[in-house]
């Protein structure tokens, strides 16, 4: 590896499995330090443990403030600064109709969606500030720029990502803070079958038939995307939604 993200600090929301593994891994290879947060901190106490001294577990919901606080500050008192916030975690309905998704489902989708950007953007933001900048990556999905029935209310919580970046972007510029979002599509994780309905050979050749390049994505491909978006070679490029689609979006 080039260790292009040396003298790093980087946070990992979702870091447990799927896309936030996979990037949590990717940025720890190219030489930062990493707080890995999930809500199953046993999963990421694991991860961390293989990673080595320059990767620190946390296990925390980030729909709560008090969570969202310790995470922060793990950042800062364990590496003493915070160069990057990726917010990855992510929650879905399964794939039904929008009459069918309950209150329940749609307040845990909007909290771990939507809120959490706000919360951790609270906490971090001012320590960047004080630090001379830094880079937030949130993950969206191409359900918030091409959506289709079936995944309404998640679909919904993607758009508030999408926007949300775009607009910090602006606001934070001055900060010489850098906002982006990663729009996969759909991809092999634990949430597939969520998004499918159920995961059969059938719904698979359906969802496939969609995307171009004729596969799902994968937690190495969203981890390749971010590593570019949080990197110094991206210096300029900030409220960019970046769809890792194989042409889904077309």
């Amino acid at each position: 590896m080039s260790k292009r993200l040396e003298g790093k600090v980087a946070i990992v929301t979702g870091a447990g499995s799927g896309f936030g593994e996979g990037i949590a891994r990717r940025f720890a290879a190219e030489g930062a330090k990493v707080i890995l947060a999930d809500i199953n901190g046993d999963a990421v106490t694991l991860i961390a443990n293989e990673l080595g001294d320059d990767a620190v577990a946390v296990a925390a919901d980030v729909t709560r403030k008090a969570d969202v606080e310790a995470m922060i500050a793990a950042a800062t008192g364990h590496f003493g600064r915070l160069d990057i916030l990726v917010n990855n975690a992510g929650y879905t309905h399964r794939n039904r109709s929008l009459l069918d998704v309950s209150e329940e489902d749609f307040d845990r989708i909007m909290a771990v969606n939507a809120k959490a950007i706000y919360l951790s953007t609270l906490q971090a933001v001012p320590v960047m500030e004080a630090q001379g900048g830094g880079v937030i990556l949130n993950t969206a999905s191409t359900a918030g720029l091409r959506p289709r029935p079936g995944l309404t209310w998640y679909n919904a919580s993607k758009g508030f990502a999408v926007t949300a970046t775009k607009s910090m972007a602006v606001e934070l510029a001055p900060k010489k803070i850098r906002v982006n979002a990663l729009c996969p599509v759909a991809g092999e994780t634990a949430m597939l079958d969520r998004f499918m309905g159920e995961d059969t050979p059938e719904r698979r050749a359906t969802f496939t038939a969609t995307i171009p390049l004729g596969r799902f994505s994968t937690p190495e491909d969203i981890a390749n995307a971010a590593l570019y978006l949080v990197s110094d070679e991206a210096e300029f490029i900030t409220g960019v939604a970046l769809e890792v689609d194989g042409g889904r979006c077309i």
